[in-house]
């Protein structure tokens, strides 16, 4: 490996009034010691910065790492006490023109931030570290490899995955179009567009390693924000040219003679067109779909209704009686927000969520905070390293312990969380127990997606205007929806926050392989099964970004999956450009024996054993979501390509 390049100093000079002494130490109180004293040590290239006394002491509970690594209140001031003589003599440039640290040395910065590891994880932290820039881009340009190759990509989708994936491909010389239905770039954060729309996942794990961002002003960031980045993202690096708006892929047929996908397209204003490309990627994801709720006579209902994934702003829910229906990730946001303004909000659970407390959720991060992502130059990188780390450790919760015996956890760790997580939910309605048996999981924790909230979440619940229904829902009339009970509901407005269809992968999409299979068909519907979620059996030069089983729970970031499939697909394309064949597709046998791979793995985790209702799995019950095995395991097993999984054709 090359060493790291610490971009020289920390770039404290950046800011226009440098804080006084008193100001800094302020700041100071807001710093994460740990990634603080990594990123001076980086920045430095004096180790001995990371002394013993201020050691974090890697000890995890059910309740996430100690704050501040456990260090004692004494020991936390001696840190600061350094860190504020250390920015200061950065500022005056004293360590300006200082060697690269090696990558041992970073190395030991990193385990000393967060314990020992072995290799695969170093290489995984080196690339979420993301320097030196541009270290992880292709080692090759088909201007040089296949300089008069006959070869474009297609990509579907311009939302997270798709743009990165046309950055490496743009890295790697090779021609593409990005197909966008939509006006815009943003994927599920353009088509969602709902009230408190915003991040679970942390800033640091839900952003591109190439394009690190100082500036979040909260670690949870709005819709908004987000989608700001990913335009922000696709401009900054000249993605935008190549992208074909208000397109819509309709349908995908490969030709065997020619070796390549002819696609039909769609415009916003009717008309239709053709494509011929060489290979294509679908980066539609798996939340693209909204699914509507099967009740009985629902077209019935007189007022207004829609899902969240096609929020209706022409409706003012001030005054009206509204109803939503599920509890879900999404309708969790909207209901916090429908609550403030409706007359009276009646919330529709089938299973109450498991709920993580997660102080500052809903909040901007702290001032100090702010300034040292913003003037301390990689501090946010090492900050990221830390939260990919500690989210990785989270798996250990999910693992299945087959000596266990409890109907409402699956190991002595995840029954851990899940009473870390009843305590808040005692604490939070410990003045409303007709609430805290209603919301009360009776399942495992991570069984299905956990939620955050910071206590906003309670506080709505037992606003007067609000009422939780646990009753289900029978049938639907004009006037509003009838329960099991027997009893009418009326409403003027009925919101549906009942997710998405994502076992039926690219259902609004037909594809047709090699001999005339339809992918539908070989998928069962709801049964996809492709490569590591990229290449699918009898469809050549198709690859699939957040395709079968590369969702994540409990196990770091679906960013990370995503790239790591993107830098995949583009070492196929080098070593199919190579052969001089015209396409290359995966052996069924190779499939198969991963397929089988992954159904033994999804037993060992509770999103896989548990039996309460999940989108995780399919109709059968088969677990075609999640990425069941350690997150340094995609990692590894997508840094190359064997060459003999696959035909060449």
């Amino acid at each position: 490996m090359n060493s790291v390049d610490p971009s020289v100093a920390i770039a404290t000079s950046r800011a226009p009034d440098f804080p006084d002494d008193a100001r800094l130490r302020d700041i100071l109180k807001d710093a994460h010691l740990p990634s603080l004293l990594g990123t001076l040590a980086y920045a430095t290239r004096d180790l001995s910065l990371l002394k013993e006394e201020f050691r974090p002491n890697y000890i995890e509970t059910a309740a996430g790492f100690q704050s501040q690594g456990g260090l004692s209140a004494s020991a936390l001031d001696k840190a600061r006490a350094m860190a504020f003589d250390v920015i200061k003599q950065l500022r005056t440039g004293a360590y300006k023109g200082k060697p690269a640290p090696s990558n041992a040395e970073v190395r030991k910065i990193m385990e000393y931030m967060v314990g020992p590891f072995s290799d695969d994880y170093f290489t995984l932290l080196l690339h979420e570290l993301g320097l030196p820039e541009g270290a992880e881009a292709p080692k090759w340009h088909m201007a040089q490899l296949a300089p008069n190759a006959d070869f474009t990509v297609a990509i579907i989708g311009a939302g997270l995955a798709g743009v990165g994936a046309a950055y490496r491909l743009k890295q790697a010389g090779i021609p593409f179009v990005i197909l966008e239905r939509h006006h815009e770039v943003g994927g599920v954060w353009s088509e969602n567009n709902y009230p408190g729309c915003h991040l679970d996942t942390s800033n640091f794990g839900y952003s591109y390693t190439f394009n690190q961002n100082p500036l979040w002003k909260e670690e949870y960031s709005s819709r908004d924000a987000v989608l700001d980045y990913l335009q922000g993202s696709a401009e900054k690096f000249g993605l935008q040219k190549h992208i074909r708006f208000s397109t819509e892929v309709v349908a995908g047929e490969y030709d065997e003679n020619d070796r390549s996908w002819n696609l039909t397209l769609k415009k916003a204003d009717g008309s239709t067109g053709k494509l011929r490309v060489q290979a294509l990627i679908s980066a539609v994801g798996q939340l693209n779909n909204p699914n509507y709720p099967a009740i009985e006579n629902i077209d019935a209902f007189a007022g207004p209704s829609w899902h969240t994934a096609r929020w209706n702003h022409d409706v003012d829910l001030s005054g009206k009686r509204v109803a939503v229906i599920g509890t879900g990730a999404s309708a969790f946001q909207a209901i916090q927000k429908i609550a403030k303004v409706a007359g009276q909000l009646t919330v529709f659970q089938r299973t109450p969520p498991w709920i993580s407390h997660t102080p500052g959720y809903n909040s901007l991060l702290k001032e100090g905070s702010r300034w040292l992502f913003e003037h301390v130059e990689n501090y946010h990188r090492w900050c990221r390293v830390y939260r990919i780390w500690t989210g990785m450790c989270r798996r250990a919760y999910t693992v299945v312990d087959p000596d266990w015996k409890n109907p409402v956890s699956v190991s002595e760790k995840n029954d851990g969380l899940r009473q870390v997580m009843m305590a808040n939910l005692e604490k939070q309605l410990a003045d409303r127990p007709d609430l805290l048996e209603k919301m009360t999981p009776h399942y495992p924790p991570y069984a299905k997606r956990v939620l955050r909230d910071d206590g906003n979440w309670f506080a709505t619940i037992k606003q007067p205007n609000v009422k939780l229904e646990n009753q289900k829902i029978l049938k639907a009339n004009a006037k509003g929806l009838v329960t099991a009970d027997g009893n009418l509901h009326e409403f003027d407005v009925i919101v549906y926050g009942t997710g998405f269809k994502a076992a039926d992968f690219l259902s609004t999409l037909p594809l047709t392989g090699r001999g005339g299979v339809k992918l539908q068909d070989q998928w069962h519907g709801d049964d996809a099964r492709a490569y590591y979620g990229i290449a699918v059996p009898n469809f050549p030069n198709l690859f699939c970004l957040y395709g079968p089983n590369t969702n994540v729970n409990g196990n770091s970031s679906v960013v990370l999956l995503s790239e790591s499939g993107s830098m995949y697909i583009v070492e196929c394309i080098r070593l199919l450009l190579a052969s001089n064949k015209r396409a290359m597709e995966v052996r069924q046998e190779v499939v198969d024996r991963y397929n089988e791979r992954i159904d033994a793995a999804s037993g060992g985790v509770v999103y896989g054993a548990s039996t309460v209702n999940s989108w995780y799995k399919n109709a059968k019950g088969r677990l075609t979501q999640n990425w069941p095995l350690r997150t340094v395991d995609y990692w590894r097993e997508t840094r190359k390509v064997n060459k003999d999984d696959y035909l060449f054709l």
